[in-house]
């Protein structure tokens, strides 16, 4: 996962929904804890610290600001990937341990490998498409991304922007991705093209040959898509997640990039809040991790482009323009097995190296 940086999102309200006081959640065990404690408790406790959930990024300011109004629970973020976050994750409980982290779907099952989480499902567990959670508790994503092409129609005519992954293979502009040895989102790119191309999580091939065909033509670009070079002009066409797409042009200029949803499949992940075994702040953990997922805090993180993974949300008509209409993800692929994933991204970034970069 590409650290959190760069995105400027305005704060969100300050009001949780009724729903969330006084209910019961039940942990993996199927166990039942109580609300009201976890809520005393938590504000006893009066801090959290989170790695790799800024203030910039999918609107996190908006839940940390509604979580200190609400609760005046306090919160401090560490920026970091998805793998350094496990590593703040193992060290041993002390009074600054982390109590919360932001990662990718596809290391989750690694932080569960690593007995590094705690299970704990709210009470919008049966809410969480299957794909996107464990069935014990140990994560379950807040929220989804896909990935889609944007287009500087600045380098690149608005005529010639890519619809399709077979657009994306016939165009005269350059691509970007990121590196795919580090970036989930660059390694996420290369699933989907496989995906697009009749492979999946455990056959990568067909989305190696495909950017190796690109790299053939000098097609692929060096340079990473960051808001500030996409700022500077120095993109044509990147591949990335919706929500890091829409958060760029907001930034720049909406009216001068395009983007599109492939329309022969992308992929949809998502990224999902885990509590730390040695949690500093435990209780806290909890109850952010149940706010996230309520209504308030879905809308939360829509304001910051990130699609709610629990569908029921309704969003404000203002909220909901922020986000690619839902007809625009014509063919969607999921993957079926995180932990086949996760295996096939470790070994990645040296085929990207070999049979990309390498190839004649």
């Amino acid at each position: 996962m590409l650290n959190k940086r760069n995105l400027a999102i305005a704060a969100a309200a300050l009001t949780l929904t009724a729903t969330l006081a006084g209910c019961s959640t039940q942990n993996a065990a199927g166990t039942s804890d109580n609300w009201e404690t976890i809520e005393k408790q938590a504000k006893k406790e009066g801090k959290i610290a989170s790695v790799g959930m800024p203030d910039t990024w999918a609107n996190w300011i908006g839940t940390w600001k509604d979580i200190k109004s609400k609760y005046s629970i306090s919160h401090v973020d560490t920026d970091m990937s998805s793998a350094q976050e496990l590593q703040k994750f193992k060290r041993a409980k002390s009074s600054d341990s982390p109590d919360i982290g932001d990662i990718g779907l596809n290391v989750a099952p690694t932080a569960v490998q690593q007995k590094l989480v705690t299970p704990y499902k709210t009470k919008y567990w049966k809410e969480i498409p299957d794909w996107a959670k464990d069935k014990k508790g140990y994560y379950s994503a807040g929220y989804s991304g896909s990935m889609v092409f944007i287009t500087d129609t600045k380098n690149v005519k608005a005529a010639d922007a890519p619809k399709s992954w077979a657009d994306l293979a016939s165009g005269k502009y350059k691509v970007s991705l990121g590196d795919v040895a580090t970036a989930a989102q660059a390694q996420y790119a290369v699933l989907t093209a496989a995906y697009a191309n009749g492979g999946s999580e455990d056959n990568v091939e067909p989305g190696l040959k495909y950017f190796a065909k690109l790299h053939a033509k000098k097609r692929l670009s060096t340079v990473d898509a960051t808001v500030q070079n996409l700022q500077k002009g120095e993109i044509q066409v990147a591949v990335m997640w919706d929500f890091n797409a829409l958060n760029y042009a907001h930034q720049v200029n909406e009216k001068r990039f395009k983007i599109t949803v492939p329309t022969d499949g992308t992929v949809t992940s998502g990224y999902t809040e885990i509590i730390n075994k040695n949690a500093a702040h435990p209780n806290a953990a909890k109850l952010a991790r149940a706010f996230i997922l309520s209504d308030q805090g879905q809308i939360n993180l829509a304001k910051g482009y990130a699609r709610p993974i629990r569908s029921s949300v309704k969003l404000p008509a203002d909220v909901k323009k922020k986000l690619l209409p839902q007809s625009d993800y014509k063919k969607i692929f999921h993957v079926k097995s995180n932990d086949v994933w996760n295996k096939a991204t470790v070994k990645l970034g040296q085929q990207w190296q070999n049979d990309v970069l390498g190839a004649k």
